[in-house]
């Protein structure tokens, strides 16, 4: 640990095992931050940018693990995290490990197992920004594990991005979150791709389309706190917005669709969903009842 020049403020010593794109990120955001940093990574010459700017490198991971408390790992899956991981799991004791590797959350929650069985502290964290954007305002990252460590380090981890926020005693459910945002994502801009070819089929200009419709497809993402509320309370009353009413405009979205000759597959998805929920005597409810679709889906 260091002290900042002129306060009492005691920065912790960082080690970050993996020098990929985002880990290096890492390094280098806590490093400016004014904190120790040791730095580990398979291939050493990754590491030359960091060591420049006054990080320290270690030759082997367990001699990176034993530099600091606080352990960052960055890299490909969580089978290579614990490999990497592994030649020092007998320090493991007495240190917090925070793992920002991506992957299910399933395998999180065995990582977690894995560390506090050989007597260490854990915290997953999901990465929702790309590595450039790493330590910005608008950066944000989701930790699930342990509460006591995400208090005693939250200022360095704050670094990374001032937005982020412990959502969950469960370190799986950062996992989760992520890929719940980035569903949405697909999603959406799957829809966005679907509309741009309708427009310019007819030679409009998607930056003109959003100009004028920029504010209704706004309004799209109004929604979802609502729908939320519906899901949530297992109630799907529509006030507004009743599935039956949904259902001539989805069919028109496919005829405009087939007769531009645009792929109709997204759209046709959204009819067949629509149809079946009315079929069943649904046509009343509103558009979240289309959640019992998907979680029936995964028990068939």
């Amino acid at each position: 640990m260091i002290t900042s020049p002129g306060t009492t403020e005691v920065r912790p010593a960082v080690t970050v095992l993996g020098l990929g794109e985002m880990g290096s990120a890492v390094a280098a955001t806590v490093l400016a931050g004014g904190h120790p940093t040791t730095v580990w990574n398979r291939t050493p010459s990754k590491a030359a940018a960091l060591v420049s700017q006054g990080a320290r490198r270690t030759a082997t991971a367990r001699e990176a693990v034993a530099a600091s408390r606080l352990v960052v790992l960055s890299v490909t899956g969580n089978d290579a995290a614990r490999e990497v991981l592994e030649p020092a799991a007998d320090l493991l004791g007495g240190r917090a490990v925070v793992n920002l590797t991506d992957g299910t959350s399933a395998s999180a929650t065995a990582m977690s197992a894995w560390v506090r069985a050989r007597g260490g502290e854990y915290l997953h964290g999901q990465v929702m920004t790309i590595a450039p954007v790493v330590g910005e305002p608008e950066a944000v990252v989701f930790y699930g594990g342990d509460e006591a460590v995400y208090r005693r380090y939250r200022p360095t981890l704050r670094l990374l991005g001032c937005r982020s926020r412990l959502v969950s005693g469960d370190p799986g459910r950062p996992a989760l979150y992520g890929m719940a945002v980035h569903g949405i994502m697909w999603g959406a801009l799957n829809g966005f791709l679907h509309a741009a070819a309708l427009l310019s089929s007819e030679g409009v200009e998607v930056t003109r389309f959003l100009h004028h419709a920029g504010a209704s497809v706004g309004s799209v993402f109004g929604l979802l706190p609502s729908i939320a509320d519906e899901i949530d309370r297992g109630e799907h009353a529509a006030p507004y917005g009743a599935l039956r009413h949904h259902l001539p405009a989805v069919r028109d979205l496919v005829e405009e669709s087939r007769a531009r000759r645009i792929d109709d597959e997204l759209p046709g998805y959204t009819l067949a969903l629509t149809s079946e929920a009315i079929d069943y005597g649904h046509g009343d409810d509103s558009y979240s009842r289309l959640v019992e679709h998907f979680r029936a889906a995964g028990r068939r």
